[in-house]
């Protein structure tokens, strides 16, 4: 079965990764696009589900790299906003694991600024899953705009949701005072053990399951690094180890494992409701694949995620 079209909405993050150069006098950037969504939407669509991304790109050379990017990726871009406000840069240093910390340049920046008029054209007869999060359901003006837009669509398509918490920019109780509502709002919340912490410190992974759980979201997916993944379908639990590779860095391995997750749900037909159809076993199979693709992720510099072609070689030589 062909998945249908999974729709994107977020953010574009001009991703530069410092190096020194010039016996440490001199930084030198190495600017790739980015951003929690808009790598989701990248990796979708290079594993052959039709992705759609809602974005407010810059006409700056930021935002004329993240149109080249997505377009080649093969991401439909018919709904993006030409937005007049530059765009969003996050400087990213990484430690000896390839694990980065970013700096945020956002101020003012496009991605934030969504209207409902900017929303309320949107095409989602073909759409069978609406994903988001990140810094979309939080900053202002826009948090409250997109909210309402996942309200109105929650009906007629499955409702994915990545917190992708940022402390740097937005405190955690923010998100922790919205995260009830976002499960009442969705069907499937992705989310990483550092995301976790953040959002209830000390708290199992498991106890957090039942405390989203009676929140309102069937599916919740905790990835805990090289721990692999938990997935809980209404309190039934699955753990998925993770897939051995060499590390270069992790960035955008959680946007991979969100996008493999989708695909496999999509193209087996099992989106574009409240999950009804969906066992336990159908989710540890998607985790599977998730983990895969998100493998594949940390073996390359920066978010780039894989094409499906990759994938295939990847099955066919049992490896990373």
């Amino acid at each position: 079965m062909s998945p249908r079209q999974i729709t994107v909405l977020g953010e574009c993050v001009a991703d530069a990764f410092a190096a020194s150069v010039n016996d440490s006098t001199e930084l030198a950037l190495r600017v790739l696009p980015g951003g929690g969504p808009a790598n989701t939407a990248v990796a979708l669509a290079r594993l052959g589900t039709p992705a759609r991304f809602l974005a407010r790109l810059s006409g700056d050379v930021f935002g004329r790299l993240f149109r080249a990017h997505l377009e080649g990726s093969g991401v439909d871009l018919s709904y993006a906003v030409a937005a007049a406000e530059p765009s969003t840069l996050a400087v990213a240093e990484l430690d000896d694991t390839g694990q980065a910390a970013f700096s945020f340049h956002a101020q003012n920046t496009a991605d934030w600024q969504w209207t409902a008029g900017e929303l309320a054209g949107v095409d989602l007869s073909g759409t069978a899953c609406v994903h988001t999060g990140s810094l979309a359901l939080v900053r202002e003006p826009g948090g409250a705009v997109v909210e309402e837009f996942l309200a109105a669509v929650a009906a007629r398509a499955t409702i994915s949701i990545d917190p992708n918490v940022r402390p740097l920019l937005v405190r955690p109780e923010v998100y922790r005072a919205r995260l009830a509502h976002w499960c009442a709002l969705a069907d499937i919340l992705r989310l990483s053990e550092d995301d976790l912490e953040l959002l209830l410190p000390g708290t199992s992974p498991e106890r957090a399951c039942d405390i989203w759980h009676a929140a309102g979201v069937r599916l919740v997916v905790i990835t805990l690094g090289a721990g692999g993944a938990l997935a809980s379908l209404d309190g039934e639990r699955v753990r998925v180890p993770a897939v051995v590779t060499r590390v270069v860095d992790t960035v955008g391995a959680g946007d991979s494992f969100t996008a493999g997750l989708l695909h496999h749900l999509g193209a087996r037909g099992l989106l574009g409701g409240r999950l009804a159809g969906l066992g336990l076993g159908e989710v540890a199979e998607a985790c599977r694949f998730g983990a895969r693709v998100a493998a594949l992720t940390c073996s390359v510099a920066g978010p780039n995620p894989p094409w499906r072609n990759q994938l295939e070689q990847l099955t066919a030589t049992g490896g990373a």
